[in-house]
């Protein structure tokens, strides 16, 4: 991981989207640390264990009943991700 500090929010930031006015709150675990990095044909998701249980709670928050097909999280190195970091885009689809 890059020894600069963590960009992550602390852990009493929410972060609070709204899609097709269904809220969803996103929360980080204190010291969340996560490294997104494009290695050309793969991508690696490097974390400490607050950053993999912070990654596990917002996917968890996408996944519930009643979120709305295309609700999505953008994390970068200025906004959840360590400096450096390439930015990461999780989102719900549930087309097939």
């Amino acid at each position: 991981m890059v020894s600069e500090r963590s960009r992550a929010p602390s852990a009493s930031t929410h972060v609070t989207t709204t899609t097709d006015g269904v809220a969803q709150i996103f929360t980080w675990d204190e010291d969340a640390r996560i490294e997104v990095r494009n290695l050309g044909g793969e991508v690696v998701i490097e974390a400490n264990a607050a950053g993999l249980r912070t990654l596990a709670s917002h996917l968890l928050t996408l996944a519930r009943d009643g979120v709305p097909d295309g609700s999505h999280l953008h994390l970068e190195d200025s906004n959840g991700l360590e400096g450096g970091s390439v930015g990461l885009v999780l989102e719900r689809s549930d087309d097939e």
